[in-house]
């Protein structure tokens, strides 16, 4: 998609009337396109070059990649730092801050710092415990909740001050995004959750992996009689979905991950394959043309772990982007989309 107002491909867009970002993702679901997000899992490493070749895989097929902030409580890049050099060249990110290891001053000035450099879109997110990564013996900070990240987060933007009270002379221009399950007990109360976060300031959510649909239709019925789904306030949401490897590597997920519920039927499925990696495939791509049908969903989450050149396959096959083609470095230049062409330049 590209924008009629968008001054250079890839450079931060007018913001509309309506609008709080000047970022491509809020521009795509406010237009009523199915969105797509993904994630790149950030290096351990220093390499700049590292991250661009990891986010070159989705280029053509997401409307924004995810930088993780520590996921799992295990350490890697930084997730401002990941994000600074994709939108160096163009990409749209989503930042993700989680309470666990900074205190509010850290995350206020993250904030700042993050929408200064071209990030337009934060997902808030209380993180992981330490004990579940690979720094046991870290000390958790926990300053903020997802809850009262996002209320910051929102106070910064539209009364322009910090959580002290003192004014911020810029303020970020930031799309506020949060994290949801609605696939575990109680499962009631879930929809009432995400209420008190769209109050709290989110504007988007990202869901944790949705393989069953049925849970996920009650879920969205639910969020639509609390009226989350309609006016200039309403939430846009994007399950999450990726690909298995196997019923063996699903069995784990259901007994290792905290949040992730997987039907036997999925298990089944699998172990009843020739080739179940490709099962997994034709999986998530079942899941995400149901998902696209269910009322209120705005776009997916794709997550694959360790299988990102998967994406690509899963977008093609489902036809989700309706022909259209996400901004990526070089898209509108003939020269760079021909690379065999004797004129063509590197990007």
């Amino acid at each position: 998609m590209k924008f009629d107002d968008e001054p250079v491909p890839g450079y931060s867009l007018p913001i509309l009337p309506g609008h709080v970002s000047p970022g491509r993702l809020e521009r795509v679901l406010r237009a009523g396109k199915f969105a797509i997000t993904s994630e790149i899992d950030p290096p351990d490493s220093a390499d700049p070059a590292e991250v661009l070749k990891r986010a070159a895989i989705f280029d053509g097929y997401v409307d924004a990649i995810n930088a993780t902030d520590g996921s799992g409580a295990n350490c890697h890049m930084s997730s401002v730092s990941v994000c600074s050099l994709l939108t160096r060249v163009g990409y749209a990110t989503i930042l993700q801050i989680s309470c666990r290891d900074r205190n509010r001053i850290a995350i206020q000035g993250e904030i700042l710092g993050g929408a200064a450099m071209g990030a337009c879109n934060l997902l808030c997110l209380t993180g992981d415990g330490v004990q579940a990564g690979d720094h046991p013996q870290a000390k958790p900070v926990f300053d903020l909740d997802s809850m009262s990240l996002l209320e910051i987060a929102r106070r910064m933007r539209d009364e322009q001050r910090f959580d002290s009270g003192r004014r911020i002379e810029m303020p970020p221009r930031i799309f506020l995004g949060a994290a949801e399950n609605p696939f575990v007990p109680p499962l009631d109360w879930r929809p009432h959750r995400l209420a008190k976060k769209v109050a709290a300031g989110a504007q988007f959510i990202q869901t944790q992996y949705c393989f069953d649909i049925e849970r996920l239709r009650e879920f969205m019925l639910k969020v639509n009689d609390l009226g989350l789904l309609e006016g200039p306030d309403r939430v846009f949401i994007l399950p999450g979905i990726g690909p298995l490897a196997s019923a063996r590597s699903a069995r784990w997920i259901r007994e290792n991950v905290p949040g992730v519920h997987i039907p036997d039927a999925v298990i089944s499925r699998l172990e009843g394959a020739e080739n179940q990696k490709e099962e997994g495939k034709r999986l998530c791509m079942d899941l995400l043309h149901e998902i696209r049908d269910i009322p209120g969903v705005s776009g997916a989450h794709i997550m694959a772990y360790r299988q990102e050149r998967s994406v690509a396959e899963i977008i093609e096959a489902t036809g989700v982007l309706d022909g259209r083609v996400p901004w990526y470095p070089g898209r509108d230049d003939p020269k760079a989309l021909n690379p065999e062409s004797p004129e063509a330049v590197p990007l």
